[in-house]
């Protein structure tokens, strides 16, 4: 990873319809609404995640090892006119993401597998993916829909997020295709909270978090692997 893409502390926890209720509300008051949101506070977002060949992505994650990265390319509310090709890198307990915007063509052109002139590029992103791509094979694996509520503070750049409706598209790669059949991998509805922050979360928003989420236990989610596993994948 490059020396100077900042890290960031993330905290992930399964919570209940209750605690997401209350605590959203909560929220609503002390912090900002992520202007990308609806008039609910809302947006769609569809994820086609890549991996090597040999699954090295899905494995490293099962397996806990330190320091990985997973590629995928992400769009908003079923729309092509924001695409982002992005690399989310964990580091211990840390993590960053780097992200790029990208047109349509070359959307299409990494999704179909096709390395050509990534190698001239001056993207340390795209040339990350170009290694990839020639060495690992990385090809695209899965869909991974939900739609997600988030609130902002600029203090430590803290980003508090609820993800609902989870929902894999198991091994469709048609990211485009609002049709695309998808299936909830869980066997009831769950709510994921994701904290992130840069150094020191701030006091009264930690405050609110143990007020209201008590019970919860921060876990290491990753939507990736509950939606591949879903797929038959196994350790």
């Amino acid at each position: 990873m490059p020396a100077n893409i900042p890290l960031r502390h993330e905290l992930k926890f399964f919570i209940s319809e209750m605690q997401y209720q209350i605590l959203s509300r909560q929220l609503d008051h002390v912090l900002w609404r992520d202007p990308n949101g609806d008039e609910n506070n809302e947006y769609y977002i569809r994820s086609l995640y890549f991996d090597t060949v040999f699954n090295d992505a899905y494995f490293d994650k099962l397996d806990g090892v330190r320091d990985r990265n997973k590629y995928r390319i992400r769009i908003y509310n079923l729309k092509s006119d924001v695409i982002k090709l992005e690399c989310k890198t964990k580091v211990g307990s840390l993590i960053s993401k780097r992200s790029l915007t990208i047109p349509r063509d070359l959307c299409d052109q990494i999704i179909a597998g096709d390395p050509t002139g990534l190698e001239a590029t001056n993207s340390g992103l795209l040339s990350d993916v170009y290694r990839e791509m020639t060495c690992g094979l990385l090809r695209p694996v899965v869909i991974v829909d939900y739609v997600r509520e988030a609130y902002l503070h600029p203090a430590e750049e803290v980003r508090i997020t609820f993800d609902k409706q989870l929902r894999t598209g198991m091994r469709s790669i048609d990211l485009f295709n609002p049709d695309v059949p998808t299936i909830n991998p869980f066997d009831r509805p769950e709510i994921i909270l994701e904290v992130k922050y840069n150094r020191v979360m701030p006091t009264y928003i930690r405050d609110l978090l143990n007020t209201y989420c008590t019970a919860a236990q921060s876990s290491a989610i990753s939507k990736y692997t509950w939606c591949r596993r879903y797929e038959g994948m196994e350790a």
